[in-house]
């Protein structure tokens, strides 16, 4: 961790001195080449993290504080505004803005990679408790047994309950998706680092997670799945000569994990914007008076510790909603011949 002076830091005020809302927004639920911890007085303390890209000069790997405050380094820099907006860019023979193979280490990427050891760390955690106690000494308590009661809970009653009969195959995976999509739920409503970095408020995580069980629900589909979704049971009229229901049934093996990848996304990134908003409310009044301004104040806190607790609230829900989910889509690829039954 570095001290850098303010004036490297980008600013997050107009011209006129007003602040600029979507860069305080933005800014803090995007990505980012640097991990900003705290603020002291003129001095920030921020976490230069490292940048590795392939331009058409070759691989360039440094730190990113070559590029604080717009500076070019190597014939890289990154962009402000346009599509490229917050991003490594460099020129091409023509001058146009490009972007080159980036692989660097981002706050989100960051973000995850602590997030998942720490995930790992309660798991073994656990394990380890499982190891040296008994099952005859009884229920475990604490921190033990709340996971315990957690598992049970998904397992019983989502995965055991959508899946059907292949249950036990799926289970490891989607307690997983489960207890994933919860630490990092979790993890980004802390405000101070290691917490703060929205990772499942970035759209790449989600279709990642998506893809996987996407991956799941189509490679091992049976094949009275794969019927009813080129022949499905409804009058012939609607298969021949326009396949109707074939396509829109085809067309649904995308959609689904696209819901899934969309929910998450949206409700985690819409609820840290909603509450930076309304932090956001506190400095855009300072200029209405001390009056307004401290009720606004009052209003803002009052109903940023409400958000605050939704969205406490929100991460479970939606790490139970994209389980269970998961379980329904890889439940209906594990269908029957109805002559089975």
């Amino acid at each position: 961790m570095l001290a850098i002076p303010t004036t490297t830091l980008k600013a997050e005020t107009g011209s006129d001195g007003e602040i600029d809302v979507n860069e305080l927004i933005f800014g803090h639920i995007g990505d980012a080449y640097e991990w900003h911890i705290v603020s002291f007085g003129d001095t920030h303390l921020t976490i230069h993290l490292p940048v590795i890209v392939k331009s058409s000069t070759g691989w360039h790997v440094f730190c990113s504080s070559h590029l604080e405050g717009g500076e070019e380094y190597e014939g890289l820099y990154i962009a402000e505004g346009g599509a490229n907006d917050g991003k490594i860019v460099e020129r091409n023979a023509a001058g146009e803005e490009v972007r080159p193979l980036d692989i660097s280490i981002t706050k989100n990427v960051l973000g995850l990679f602590i997030n998942s050891a720490l995930l790992v760390v309660i798991m073994l955690g656990c394990a380890r408790w499982y190891k040296k106690h008994a099952l005859e000494q009884g229920a475990p308590k604490g921190g033990v047994g709340m996971i315990e009661a957690t598992v049970m809970s998904i397992y019983d009653d989502v995965i055991k309950g959508c899946v059907g009969e292949d249950y036990r195959r799926y289970a490891p995976y989607l307690l997983t998706a489960f207890f994933f999509v919860l630490v990092n739920n979790l993890m980004g409503l802390i405000p101070i680092f290691p917490g703060g970095a929205t990772v499942t408020g970035n759209i790449a995580i989600t279709m990642v997670l998506a893809l996987c069980t996407f991956l799941f629900t189509n490679i091992f589909g049976t094949k009275a799945y794969w019927k009813d979704i080129f022949w499905p049971e409804v009058p012939t009229w609607l298969k021949v000569p326009v396949p109707m229901m074939p396509l829109i049934e085809f067309f649904g093996i995308f959609t689904k994990p696209f819901a899934l990848m969309i929910r998450l996304f949206a409700n985690m990134m819409a609820g840290h914007a909603a509450m930076l908003s309304l932090i956001a409310i506190i400095f855009i009044t300072v200029k209405a008076g001390p009056v307004i301004n401290g009720s606004m104040t009052i209003v803002a806190v009052a109903f940023g510790i409400f958000m605050n607790a939704l969205e406490l609230l929100v991460a479970f829900i939606q790490a139970y909603v994209f389980t269970m989910l998961s379980a329904v889509f890889i439940g209906l690829s594990r269908v029957k011949e109805h002559a089975e039954k």
